[in-house]
């Protein structure tokens, strides 16, 4: 290769799966002119992170699995050199693309005991299995960010937890899983994104910890990571000022952090992978076009994600940068691309997406990770009730043919009830009734407006623990306790994390069999 296509190796453009006929020519394009190493796919356009400001409706497409699949044939076709094709799957495809295999989010998997390991690690092997029936060899996961933030608006139900023990061994696991399929794996956020309150999709978190505070807790991951050869290392935008003379730089641009710190001090030899470059916390900070690119590259990047100024980006490294530091990137990006059989002539895609592999893996985790929060021997309370015909199920953003609903309300005599959407609270009466098993479908993930639940559902849920006696089911992320009124009055609480219909089964069916759960909270709650 030249120097030129040397360079070109570093970029990582987004693409698009459900893009245009013009936008996809205008990738090969630049595939065929500028030699770029891979390309980072996304659903669409409106998906990606600049949709929090445009807000455009997402166009969901049940034929993206196959369409990503023939866009990647078509674009290996440009280039004479493999493209290593990446993805952000931290719980499956089903992160990206629809129709596919979907796993329980990291969180979930942090609520599994220590003794249940091999799970997280059948997981990481499942993903890796699914990406490659697809053609993708690059799965930008799992998180290494400790989640000891529960304001944090971005990581949260993405980290296995808030023990950093526990983050480090569960992230292996991961990785293990996926390596052992032929399959690159990512740690992120370095130098840790958990104890942010700041989006950095949005604007640029700062970390105020010293360098011992962090090599104690957000590290520690990182370098337990290291020690087990992890392939790449994601640097996030967040500044810690304390590791760059008190200025608030992004770690993304930062050679304190990256050259000094992860490659001198922590000793990785590894894959050094920027977050996405048009995230807004670093997008906007250079004029030129080509000089962020430029800066992140110079500061210790090797692959540059969702680089959006190729061309110009390429010249810039190529005016600035020494040979030295270019074979160095260079090397190690030929090293993974031969790690996963891409510069093998004989290399094929022969494994298919296995639902039925993943069903039975999702219901071994649900038996494992659905933690008891509170118990008041709810499954009595709920047989008594039914024999009194004073039992009902309620269904919260979600109708009654639920599973949980229905598996309950096929085994025991009870009323079902469903409020899909607060309009719909005045028209419930639950006169003669006497207890309550409430299954809470949380709307959203992320924190933002109490995860998306209503005003006037949250004043429901505080009126019925006073005035019913009430076991609460919650299917989403455990941080929504918090925003729930009078949950003392609760006379039981379980926490089943997913609303995956193995997961609804299964808490059913503990609650019928009055059997004890396994899981434990990954992250402290308050109030509880």
């Amino acid at each position: 290769m030249t120097l030129e296509q040397k360079i070109g190796q570093f970029f990582f453009p987004a693409v698009f799966i459900n893009d245009t006929e013009e936008n996809i020519q205008a990738t090969e394009k630049l595939i065929r002119e500028h030699h770029i190493g891979g390309l980072t796919f996304f659903h669409s356009r409106a998906s990606a992170a600049t949709n929090y400001e445009s807000k455009k409706p997402i166009v969901y497409n049940d034929d993206s699995y196959e369409r990503l699949k023939s866009l990647i044939v078509r674009y290996q076709k440009c280039t004479s050199t493999p493209l290593l094709m990446s993805i952000d799957a931290e719980w499956g495809l089903a992160m990206r693309v629809e129709k596919t295999p979907q796993y329980p989010y990291a969180i979930t998997l942090g609520a599994l005991p220590e003794s249940q390991l091999h799970l997280v690690y059948e997981v990481g092997k499942q993903i890796g299995l699914d990406l490659k029936s697809a053609g993708i060899h690059y799965n930008l996961a799992p998180l290494a960010d400790i989640n000891n933030n529960p304001n944090n608006p971005v990581i949260g139900y993405r980290s296995f937890g808030e023990n950093k023990e526990k983050v480090a061994h569960f992230a292996v696991e991961y990785l293990r899983g996926m390596n052992d399929v032929g399959v690159l794996g990512c740690l992120k956020h370095f130098p840790g994104h958990g104890n942010t309150n700041v989006d950095s999709h949005l604007g640029l978190p700062i970390l105020e910890e010293s360098l011992d505070e962090l090599l104690d807790n957000e590290l520690y991951p990182f370098i337990e990571g290291i020690k087990h050869q992890v392939d790449s290392i994601m640097i996030g935008h967040l500044a810690v000022p304390s590791l760059n003379d008190g200025k608030n730089t992004s770690a993304t641009l930062s050679k304190a952090i990256i050259q000094d710190l992860l490659r001198k001090k922590l000793q990785y030899k590894g894959l050094v992978i920027s977050d996405a470059l048009n995230m807004h916390s670093v997008s906007k900070l250079y004029d030129t076009k080509g000089e962020l690119e430029w800066e992140a590259f110079n500061a210790g990047n090797d692959v540059l994600c969702f680089a959006e100024n190729v061309p110009e980006g390429i010249q810039e490294i190529l005016k600035n940068a020494s040979l030295e530091r270019i074979d160095a990137s260079y090397n190690r990006i030929m090293y993974c691309k031969k790690k996963v059989g891409l510069l093998d002539a004989k290399s094929k895609i022969d494994s298919q997406l296995d639902f039925k592999t993943a069903s039975l893996l999702n219901t071994r985790i649900a038996q494992n990770s659905i933690t008891t929060i509170k118990n008041s021997n709810n499954n009595q309370l709920a047989l008594d009730a039914s024999k009194k015909e004073k039992l009902a199920v309620l269904s919260i953003y979600k109708n009654t043919e639920n599973v949980f609903s229905k598996t309950i309300t096929d085994a025991i005599k009870a009323k079902s009830f469903s409020i899909e959407n607060a309009n719909e609270i005045h028209s419930k009466n639950f006169n003669g009734i006497e207890t309550i098993i409430i299954a809470l479908f949380v709307p959203k993930a992320k924190p933002m407006q109490n995860f998306e639940i209503e005003d006037r559902i949250l004043k429901l849920l505080s009126e019925l623990f006073e005035t019913k006696k009430c076991i609460l089911y919650l299917f989403g992320n455990p941080y929504a306790l918090q925003v729930i009124p009078n949950l003392a009055s609760a006379k039981g609480i379980t926490q089943v994390y997913q609303d995956f219909k193995e997961f609804q089964e299964t808490a059913a069916q503990l609650l019928l069999n009055n059997a004890a759960t396994q899981g434990s909270l990954p992250v402290a709650i308050k109030g509880i």
